[in-house]
């Protein structure tokens, strides 16, 4: 499978020797079936210690403003997930540093080929949107998720689903009454 030999060439990359020599795997979940397709940020030290993308808060709470129980979103023939790097890029001084600027550039072009079915690509954070719908640096993350059906019917922004977003999600009631009411019908629709 396409998607197989992608993975092995990412994992001799010499970008990625020094986490393929620490044992470390690319994290990414992927499967042509798809219909759904989420890309991030980068891993985060908890999912790569578990080996598992949004095996944390963050994913509990994804998962909720996505309607999905864990078996369907851990099921790959259903939901791909694409982040911006597949490796957890390391601490800097206020959190995650950044997923590395070329990673995705290079990656996920190839990935993206063989994932031809996705109907749905929801972009979590900054750095996806700035990716894949060309925003430039004025634009605010809020605006661009105010302003989410402008993207529809091919990506759906939403911001990061971290903890550390609560005092956002509190200023921005509009967010879980409005945008994520519209994910979960286009997600159910999706996924039937």
């Amino acid at each position: 499978m396409a998607i197989e030999r992608i993975k092995q060439e990412i994992i001799q990359d010499e970008a990625n020797q020094a986490y393929t020599k620490s044992g470390i795997h690319p994290l990414f979940q992927a499967n042509p079936a798809a219909k759904l397709l989420i890309i991030g940020q980068a891993p985060g030290q908890k999912a790569q210690d578990r080996g598992r993308l949004f095996a944390d808060r963050s994913g509990d709470r994804l998962r909720n403003w996505l309607g999905l129980d864990e078996a369907t979103f851990y099921d790959a023939t259903k939901v791909a997930i694409l982040p911006m790097d597949f490796y957890f890029p390391g601490r800097g001084k206020s959190g995650d540093l950044p997923p590395r600027v070329d990673f995705a550039e290079k990656w996920h072009p190839q990935l993206l080929a063989e994932l031809s079915n996705v109907a749905l690509t929801i972009l979590i954070g900054r750095y996806a949107m700035q990716r894949y719908l060309a925003i430039d640096s004025k634009t605010t993350l809020t605006e661009v998720v105010a302003n989410y059906q402008q993207y529809l019917p091919s990506y759906f922004p939403l911001i990061h689903p971290s903890p550390r977003n609560q005092i956002w999600l509190k200023k921005h009631p509009w967010y879980e009454e409005e945008v994520i009411v519209a994910l979960k019908q286009r997600v159910s629709q999706l996924l039937v």
